[in-house]
């Protein structure tokens, strides 16, 4: 193979003899050049990326940044966490608090007989049960915990309303058993002299008799026979020691020929309360108590309100 050159003067040319060893050389040096060309490149492109490249410690600072910004999102969220604690924690204390007045209305009506203490137990938490769920188990969420504490919290309103209801009409209907007259004044002991007309025992004239009298041991029990003020408690003409009790509603009772008196004036008594002891003071022939009932200040046969006991 032959190369012509050709010179830009005069025309003129030469002629180069290209043979196999030459060629092959020439090839050769091509490839040598643009081997070096590549690796001269490679290397200014691993420059640039090693320029580019963070140093460790611009690295390091980078992280340790990421770092506290996540620290920092993560206190405040252990923050909203632990006032919703709180804030659900007063709630359940408030609600503990409701569950207490509650259980103590509810054990009034069991030592007042409106509910029977072997249905109710206030002081045991309620039995449940059923068969164990096989099914995925989940904890409550902190919204589906508070929609639980605000159903709870309807509920317990409601009930709440219900047994204060309850609980005027049983302290009024107590109220009303308290004060209601009945039964004997004595826990022993017999009727000696009924209501009405009678033979004086001292001078056998005919007389009225305001009261009834109940003849027993002397120094036995004499006992209210409904809850209410006591009005007099001391001697008096005729009746000897004497109490007298106003029950309300223009009832009054007295009880007299006490040989001594338990209470005194301004006390509030009890139905069944132990007011004053079997005697034979004052106008008397022996251990007896003179019981009279007086509505709106006229007697009226005491037999009849202690009858009612037996109704």
């Amino acid at each position: 193979m032959n190369i012509i050159f050709v010179g830009r003067h005069h025309g003129q040319s030469r002629v180069v003899a290209l043979n196999a060893p030459v060629a092959v050389g020439l090839l050769c040096l091509l490839l040598a050049v643009l081997g070096m060309a590549g690796w001269a490149g490679f290397q200014v492109a691993v420059s640039k990326a090693e320029a580019a490249k963070p140093t460790p410690s611009a690295l390091v600072a980078h992280w340790q940044a990421r770092l506290d910004e996540q620290k920092s999102e993560l206190s405040v969220v252990q923050q909203e966490v632990q006032q919703q604690i709180d804030a659900l924690t007063l709630r359940l204390g408030q609600i503990q608090g409701r569950l207490l007045r509650l259980d103590a209305l509810g054990q009034r009506f069991v030592e007042s007989g409106l509910v029977a203490s072997e249905e109710f137990n206030f002081d045991e938490p309620a039995a449940v049960g059923g068969p164990e769920n096989s099914g995925e188990r989940e904890s409550f969420s902190a919204p589906e915990l508070t929609r639980m504490i605000e159903r709870l919290e309807e509920q317990l309103d409601d009930r709440e309303q219900q047994l204060r209801l309850l609980d005027k009409l049983a302290s009024r209907q107590k109220l009303e058993d308290e004060m209601f007259v009945e039964g004997r004044p004595i826990t022993w002991g017999w009727l000696s002299s009924k209501y009405g007309y009678r033979s004086d025992p001292f001078n056998g004239k005919r007389t009225w008799h305001d009261g009834v009298d109940l003849a027993g041991k002397e120094g036995s029990d004499i006992i209210s026979v409904a809850g209410g003020v006591v009005t007099w408690a001391g001697e008096r003409y005729g009746y000897g020691n004497l109490v007298e009790i106003d029950h309300g509603d223009g009832l009054v009772t007295r009880y007299g020929h006490c040989k001594t008196v338990e209470v005194n004036v301004g006390d509030v008594v009890q139905k069944g309360q132990v007011v004053a002891l079997m005697g034979s003071t004052g106008r008397s022939t022996g251990p007896h108590v003179h019981f009279e009932v007086l509505h709106n200040g006229r007697s009226k046969d005491p037999v009849k309100y202690i009858a009612r006991s037996s109704n």
